[in-house]
């Protein structure tokens, strides 16, 4: 993975940032010091802890404090990640292949998702800036993804897609409301995950209105992205 210009990592360094990558790539968000230790058999989380310092002293990640989820890729770890995937998808010399995504509002009950009145304006972003093509950024609203990074305000940048897989950060219809949360689907029931113990799981039976609308690929705050 090294490119000129990248700064010296340890082979430990190196799997981590790579398991950071991934896991933004399959579920939209990083993953936690508990799930890094235990993917990389460290005996506890301060272990992953000071190789994640290691990496934000190098410039590859930035470490945002308050949440389980605080790592952010930049610099160098980003770019690695877009050159990955432009491999991988064929993709342009980065910057010659943008994408014009409509930015989606509030959700009137009932409808589309993608009906134009929902759209407040357009962005024109770089597609490989995210784990995979997004169809439209979806603005997001409170904070109970706020642990997993997805804080009131931001733009979230959506697949569309009705199929996802356990762990991952979906759009989700219930009725006539449109949620963001951690999809988990056992034998007889579906759970919608927060990321902050100040909200309550959300669970969807049989029988009851649920569809997926989409597929967490990507954040913008700003300028930054995940």
């Amino acid at each position: 993975m090294s490119i000129l210009g990248t700064p010296k990592l340890t082979a430990r360094q190196e799997q981590i940032l790579q398991l950071i990558q991934q896991q933004i790539a399959q579920t939209g968000a990083p993953p936690t010091r508990a799930e890094i230790a235990q993917a990389l058999g460290f005996k506890s989380a301060n272990a992953a802890e000071e190789h994640l310092q290691a990496l934000a002293r190098k410039g590859v990640i930035e470490l945002v404090s308050g949440t389980s989820r605080g790592i952010r890729l930049r610099g160098d770890g980003l770019r690695q990640m877009r050159g990955e995937q432009g491999r991988q998808m064929g993709l342009p010399i980065p910057g010659l292949d943008q994408l014009t995504l409509p930015l989606i509002g509030r959700v009137a009950a009932g409808s589309p998702i993608l009906a134009q009145e929902h759209v407040e304006q357009s962005y024109a972003v770089e597609q490989h800036l995210f784990a995979s093509r997004p169809d439209y950024l979806l603005k997001v609203r409170g904070m109970s993804m706020r642990d997993a990074g997805i804080l009131d305000g931001d733009l979230l940048a959506v697949q569309s897609t009705r199929d996802a897989r356990n762990g991952q950060i979906i759009v989700a219809r219930l009725g006539d409301d449109v949620t963001v949360k951690r999809y988990w689907r056992s034998s007889d029931h579906i759970e919608l995950r927060a990321e902050n113990p100040d909200f309550k799981t959300i669970m969807v039976h049989p029988g009851e209105p649920f569809e997926i609308e989409g597929l967490a690929v990507g954040l913008i705050r700003n300028t930054v992205l995940m």
